[in-house]
């Protein structure tokens, strides 16, 4: 007699296998004789002709070296596991393929970006290798850029960090700008049309920095930035709205921020300017209207925090992949670290919206090709599953 049972749920894992996708078509001819005409079925659309891999292949490739940071000669060895023998010049031209299929969605997606009204900037370095000099590489930049409000995030790569880098995005755009202390994004600043923010979190660094140099004054200025912190951290918490944030920061950061100024302006008096403390008060009272202009929209950040976190997945590359093996391959990778990274703000699986791209970007009318943005593919998914 049965009394009942017990379930037991063991994780399991079962690894990605390769299998044959076969398309079958069938040919027809006419019956007459004197004009004879053969029709067959098409097939379906595919990024590289001819060639053997799907795009769901493609993809995976894809999202394992830029996501997973898994670089191309391992993944061959993989298929290597599997008794399949592609060559890695092979392997490159899928990649490249790939990207370049990408390239409209990209152009199109640089040109919307340019249009938002608050973008926050940064750069970090890429290593290039460098044609002209055997073995050796270039450092180049990646110069990247996070929309708060909308959640977008571009990557653009320049082989040089000089200010006329940012030209491609920044040279029509109007708005607020959010940046570190670089000297680079000085001149951007200044522009009528855009209001220059400063970024707290750097200020707060300087301060940490001077901890051994003045520890009593260094304490000081990280207790009332701290202060800060608080305030946005209520904001959060309480789910206000951008009006309300404004008000709140209004009531209680304001007063904050100025006394504070006040007491940087008395204490940079009696400062050794080259001193550690010196040079965090400096950097602060140099900057004091950027670190201030967070006050006047709800939207704005307290720091450039959003964009430095979308960066970090271009540290982790670097250490497996190393280099990148020409400028404009820096480029091509450029354009796909800012789908993956739309694809991670917006909670998109990476594969999945990639494989779909693949599958239906050279056949999109141009004017809808915005619809395969990981942003918007996500709303499709939504709006279908609704239905």
């Amino acid at each position: 007699m049965c009394i009942g049972k017990e379930i037991t749920d063991v994780l399991d894992y079962v690894p990605g296998y390769f299998k044959i996708k076969r398309y079958i078509r069938y040919k027809y001819a006419t019956k007459d004789k004197d004009n004879t005409q053969i029709t067959i079925g098409e097939l379906p659309e595919r990024i590289i002709d001819k060639g053997i891999p799907s795009e769901g292949l493609l993809a995976t490739i894809l999202v394992d070296k830029y996501v997973d940071h898994l670089p191309l000669h391992r993944q061959k060895q993989r298929f290597a596991r599997e008794n399949i023998d592609i060559a890695s010049s092979t392997i490159d031209g899928w990649t490249a393929q790939s990207m370049g299929a990408l390239k409209p969605l990209y152009e199109k997606f640089v040109m919307d970006i340019k249009n938002e009204g608050y973008l926050q900037a940064d750069e970090t370095t890429i290593k290039v290798l460098d044609p002209r000099k055997k073995n050796k590489t270039h450092l180049g930049y990646y110069w990247v850029y996070h929309a708060p409000i909308s959640k977008l995030v571009l990557f653009d790569y320049s082989p040089t960090r000089a200010s006329s880098a940012a030209l491609p995005i920044l040279e029509n755009f109007e708005g607020y700008l959010q940046t570190d202390g670089y000297a680079g994004y000085y001149a951007y600043g200044k522009k009528p049309e855009i209001t220059h923010l400063g970024c707290w979190a750097h200020a707060r660094r300087e301060f940490e920095r001077a901890l051994d140099n003045d520890r009593p004054r260094s304490e000081h200025a990280l207790v009332e930035i701290q202060k800060l912190y608080a305030v946005e951290r209520k904001a959060r918490k309480q789910e206000l709205s951008p009006e309300q944030t404004k008000e709140l920061r209004l009531k209680e950061s304001l007063p904050i921020i100025n006394e504070l100024g006040k007491w940087m302006f008395l204490q940079i008096k009696n400062t050794l300017p080259k001193s550690q403390i010196g040079k965090a008060l400096a950097y602060s009272q140099s900057r004091w209207d950027k670190l201030s202009a967070y006050l006047m929209d709800g939207n704005l950040q307290i720091d450039n925090n959003l964009v430095e976190n979308v960066i970090r997945p271009v540290a982790l590359g670097r250490k497996n992949y190393l280099f990148a093996g020409s400028h404009d391959a820096a480029q091509k990778a450029a354009m796909v670290y800012t789908f993956f990274a739309n694809c991670k703000k917006h909670d998109v699986n990476p594969y999945a919206w990639l494989k779909y791209t693949l599958e239906n970007i050279q056949s999109i009318n141009h004017k809808n090709i915005a619809d395969l943005y990981p942003h918007n593919y996500k709303k499709m998914l939504e709006s279908t599953k609704s239905k």
